[in-house]
């Protein structure tokens, strides 16, 4: 039986981009991650050690977001995705990254990135 862990909206400050603004300013990322894996065990258990660490995880994305740089949200989301499906017991993951205020030319809240993967893609 599968289930899901949300972490929804977390803000971070990185240098991504493609524009020299970007680049040396820098910016807030804001990124939503589920995580799906079976919760049968934590939710019998009661027990942190059967479940996935919700506050590691936000250090793995906070290091991807923060300790690198890339020019597109999509390199960066990739990278948010392997790290978490690599260091987590966790079958599959969904990553958002959005960059509010995109240097766009017009009116915009925001651009955001998703993407779905399997363990089985980093394999």
């Amino acid at each position: 039986p599968m289930g899901v862990i949300r972490l929804k909206n977390m803000l971070f400050y990185g240098y991504h981009g493609v524009n020299e603004s970007e680049k040396e300013l820098g910016g807030k990322f804001e990124v939503d991650l589920e995580l799906s894996t079976s919760l049968k065990k934590p939710g019998f258990s009661d027990d942190l050690h059967d479940t996935v660490d919700y506050e590691a995880v936000y250090k793995t994305v906070n290091n991807c977001v923060e300790s690198k740089r890339y020019f597109l949200l999509e390199a960066l989301a990739e990278d948010i995705s392997r790290s978490v499906i690599n260091k987590y017991d966790i079958d599959a993951v969904i990553v958002r990254v959005r960059k509010p205020n995109a240097p766009v030319s017009g009116v915009i809240d925001t651009v955001e990135v998703e993407l779905k993967r399997k363990k089985s893609d980093y394999a």
